[in-house]
């Protein structure tokens, strides 16, 4: 049987395939020299920046059920199933969600502080976290304005995909691909923040299961890019043999109702 699909699954295609032709001009356009960078890395660092299909799996399945969601009717009876056992529940609504969606990115730089070394030091992780953060809300932010679905609660039309879900899992799996091959148990401990921050958008009213999925897979997407995309970067400013200096800072804003936060990286070269 053949599925039309909708002019929001439509949008939401040609938003995704604008973000992979812009990456691909990119690297053409570019032209970076990074054989220099890569030449200085052990194999296992190497593979560590390498963008292999098998890291795509996840992200880009999360994504699929979120968006499919638009051309097949059960999985839009799914959201409002589960929308009906949390209101039949009466559960508890949480403000938390705002905050647990950066506790795994803040554990990346407690540990460090500690003497827990990870893959990567201050400066490169942190231009790798700052990437991850910037290629999560080019998706996010325009997704949710151009398929302009309807929150549960009604309060506005920019529920898929979820943000709170992507940053969550943006730096979730920040720590994993720091400290995975340090502390495996220490690595996968920033996803149950992720999944609690997922688990009250869906309590707290503010979306459906499908946009926590989608949002999921955006932000380790978004994640695994930063990490491909860092030597090219790192080559492009010549970070590793010029001086340069840096400053973090967090910052607030308010996006259309909805309030966002996180972290400025500036870098001087």
């Amino acid at each position: 049987m053949h599925i039309p699909m909708t002019n929001f699954f439509k949008k939401y295609m040609l938003i995704i395939l604008m973000q992979i032709c812009c990456l691909a001009s990119a690297q053409d356009s570019l032209k970076l020299n990074t054989l220099d960078y890569y030449d200085s890395l052990e194999v296992s660092d190497l593979k560590h920046h390498q963008l292999s299909y098998k890291k795509l799996i996840i992200p880009a399945s999360l994504i699929t059920v979120g968006a499919i969601s638009f051309v097949v009717p059960e999985m839009k009876e799914i959201d409002r199933d589960v929308r009906g056992e949390v209101n039949e529940h009466n559960l508890s609504n949480s403000k938390l969600d705002n905050y647990t969606q950066y506790v795994p990115a803040a554990m990346v730089y407690a540990l460090n502080i500690a003497g827990m070394k990870g893959k990567h030091n201050f400066k490169e992780r942190t231009i790798i976290f700052a990437t991850s953060q910037a290629l999560t809300a080019a998706i996010v932010l325009p997704s949710k304005k151009l398929i302009g679905e309807e929150r549960p609660d009604k309060s506005n039309n920019m529920s898929f995909p979820s943000g709170h879900a992507a940053v969550a899992f943006s730096t979730a799996h920040f720590l994993f691909r720091e400290y995975k091959d340090t502390n495996y148990w220490l690595g996968i401990s920033g996803y149950s923040f992720a999944v609690f921050t997922s688990v009250y958008r869906v309590i707290n009213n503010k979306h459906w299961v499908t946009d926590v999925f989608a949002g999921a897979g955006v932000g380790i997407l978004s994640t695994e890019i930063a990490y491909w995309l860092y030597p090219k970067i790192n080559s492009l400013f010549n970070i590793s043999k010029g001086k340069s200096a840096s400053m973090i800072s967090p910052f607030y804003q308010k996006f259309d109702k909805t309030n966002i936060m996180g972290l400025n990286y500036q870098l001087s070269f």
